[in-house]
């Protein structure tokens, strides 16, 4: 979900856009996620009570006139438990008034509770694994405080719409809101007076006109959803149907008539096809093709990941991109905790990324917008991406947008530095494929596991530092050149004690005094640790984090040729440079070893004896990512 986007027209502008986001994050939509969340605190997570079954299926049948603030109908609820149960349970707010539970054509007992529940109790106990059903019978104006069922008027018009991100679905009809199970198929049929339009999840089934001045609207998604992510929206829209992608799959907007007539919205949503053509390339398929892609406008400001159809509330083009890049990270795969928001808003933080430097800004607007995100992000010491337990009642820190959205996509952005464009998207695409993950709700330690499957690395500690630990690193980066041979020596302080020592390789540039130009990544593992580099030209200069690769703050290059070689620590294993070109060197191992390099999909390419001291010709090899293989070590590097 994103808030609000700006057109930065200046650096200066945009560092401070960014040191004053914490106050931008507590206006407009992030103001009613955290009342819903606040609302429902005491859930957290899971209600255990919904526990005991499975909720596979649910039609929602109401009826809404968007000038009038109310919603009446009924649910019904196929499910099949998971044990032998007397009673079921539903999330429904109280406010909200349940007039009659039909359960095979028979009335049963029910109870509201001051927990925001609805207890329901069988005749007699029913059996486990024997899919079941029931009809929730209900009416009233959903509580205004929580903003996830509203209306107003625009030109005029009344309009309605449903944002319900965390807690916020209760609030307008009978569901199971914890973070542990998706609701397979959805059908929304919602009847309104004749003139309005019906936007919502899925693919549009059919529109009937009644007899009475009504329309009844039909749309149907059968992808799994969480309950979160089901919505509506409802005016006298303009629908504009396309298609997109290759092969094309429906396109389709319904925007209010002023957006309509609007050159530049108009423009901003036709570049959508174009984000979604980056996106499909970078991450994949886009995972909800045999339904639809599009846009329902609203009047909450910014824009919310509804499945198949966001919701937007303004038409720049970073917010489309970000509302986009949600459907495979959020929507696809979801959070399931609220504690890892960051696997949906970090992801989709790193979608704008993605948007900005392939799409939208030159190579030098891009640096300057990095720079704007790595100050935000170091402008407090503390705070960690992921969301502690004792933080959940907290809700500026789960949706705080320094550390899930900021800190959490630079945390891919890292990610990508380390493994490298292609490895690192295609570990992306595996993660959100994976059978037992697709579709599914995932945790940290999921994503963790997946890039390991992917890569053959392990990012636990790197996790544990980046993830469940706060701060950042400055670095004070020292050098001297002795003929040929570069000498470095990196030293770390962390701006939290609950990080130690952030391992990470260190992106250094080194200019020569007639313009060459040289890049290493030194695998910085200890505290002042020493490196040396082989360099066939005077150095006249050395910059560190020069694309702003890594997260750091105030951090200090200097040529200091008091540097001691014979302080230099001898430095493990290392295959360099990494990214190569025509050849590749070894430290680390002494005498003559077999080596062999395949692709990244296992297949050999090349084998031979490694001799010390001396480098391996990889001319011709064709550029991309290939695995080295030497003794018990397997590093990735990229051919360039």
């Amino acid at each position: 979900m994103r808030k609000i986007y700006f057109l930065l027209l200046s650096v200066l502008a945009f560092q401070q856009f960014y040191a004053q986001s914490d106050n931008v994050e507590n206006k407009g939509l992030i103001a009613r996620e955290m009342k819903s969340f606040a609302n429902k605190m005491a859930v957290g997570n899971v209600n255990p009570n919904t526990l005991n079954y499975d909720l596979q299926y649910q039609r929602m049948d109401v009826t809404i006139d968007p000038a009038v603030y109310n919603i009446s109908g009924s649910v019904t609820s196929h499910f099949k438990p998971n044990q032998n149960m007397s009673s079921i349970y539903f999330d429904l707010d109280n406010q909200m008034t349940v007039s009659q539970v039909l359960y095979h054509g028979n009335n049963l007992n029910f109870q509201q509770l001051s927990t925001k529940e609805v207890r329901i109790d069988f005749a007699s106990s029913i059996a486990a694994n024997v899919l079941d059903s029931l009809t929730i019978n209900y009416s009233g104006a959903p509580a205004i405080a929580n903003n996830a069922f509203f209306n107003g008027t625009q030109s005029g018009t009344a309009v309605l719409s449903t944002l319900s991100e965390p807690y916020g679905a209760q609030d307008w009809f009978p569901t199971k809101q914890s973070l542990n199970d998706k609701i397979e198929e959805f059908d929304i049929k919602v009847t309104t007076p004749s003139q309005y339009n019906v936007a919502a999840n899925g693919k549009l089934m059919s529109e009937t006109t009644l007899g009475n001045g009504q329309k009844l609207t039909f749309w149907r998604t059968q992808y799994p959803t969480a309950a979160y992510l089901i919505a509506l929206s409802i005016t006298n829209f303009v629908k504009l149907n396309d298609t997109m992608g290759n092969p094309p799959f429906p396109f389709v907007n319904y925007v209010f008539p002023s957006t309509a007539s609007n050159t530049t919205s108009m423009s901003n949503i036709e570049w959508t096809k174009t984000v979604m053509n980056t996106f499909e390339n970078y991450f994949g398929p886009y995972p909800f093709r045999n339904e639809k892609y599009g846009h329902m406008e609203f009047q909450a400001g910014g824009g919310m990941e509804h499945q198949t159809m966001s919701s937007l509330g303004s038409w720049g083009r970073g917010l489309i991109a970000h509302e986009l890049a949600h459907q495979w990270f959020g929507d696809k795969v979801t959070c399931g905790a609220w504690n890892d928001i960051w696997l949906n808003e970090g992801f989709a933080t790193f979608g704008e990324h993605l948007a900005n430097e392939k799409l939208l800004m030159t190579n030098n607007e891009f640096r300057n917008y990095l720079l704007g995100q790595k100050d935000y992000i170091t402008s407090s010491p503390g705070g960690s991406v992921y969301v502690a337990d004792a933080n959940l009642g907290s809700v500026g820190m789960i949706f705080s947008g320094r550390l899930s959205y900021a800190k959490g996509a630079y945390v891919l952005r890292m990610l990508k530095w380390i493994l490298g464009d292609t490895v690192f998207y295609q570990a992306l695409k595996e993660y959100h494929a994976r059978p037992a993950l697709a579709y599914n709700y995932v945790r940290t330690q999921d994503f963790n596991a997946s890039l390991l499957t992917s890569t053959g690395q392990d990012f636990t500690e790197f996790f544990n530092d980046w993830i469940y630990g706060q701060g950042y690193p400055t670095y004070d980066i020292r050098w001297k050149q002795t003929g040929n041979t570069l000498t470095f020596k990196a030293s770390q302080t962390q701006s939290s004690p609950t990080v130690s020592f952030f391992e990470m390789p260190l992106p250094i540039k080194v200019n020569g005094t007639g313009g060459q130009v040289a890049y290493f990544a030194l695998n910085n593992t200890s505290n002042n640790q020493y490196f040396t580099q082989n360099v066939t030209f005077p150095v006249a200069s050395v910059e560190f984090n020069y694309e702003y690769q890594i997260v750091e703050k105030n951090s200090t290059v200097t040529q200091d040729n008091t540097l001691a070689t014979t302080e230099i620590i001898k430095e493990e294993f290392a295959l360099y440079p990494n990214p190569a070109k025509n050849e590749i060197n070894i430290k680390g191992i002494d005498k003559p070893t077999d080596f062999k390099i395949y692709f990244t999909d296992g297949k050999l390419v090349r084998k031979g004896i490694y001799q010390p001291e001396k480098s391996i010709n990889i001319s011709e090899l064709v550029p991309g990512t290939y695995i080295f293989k030497i003794n018990d070590k397997n590093v990735k590097f990229l051919k360039k």
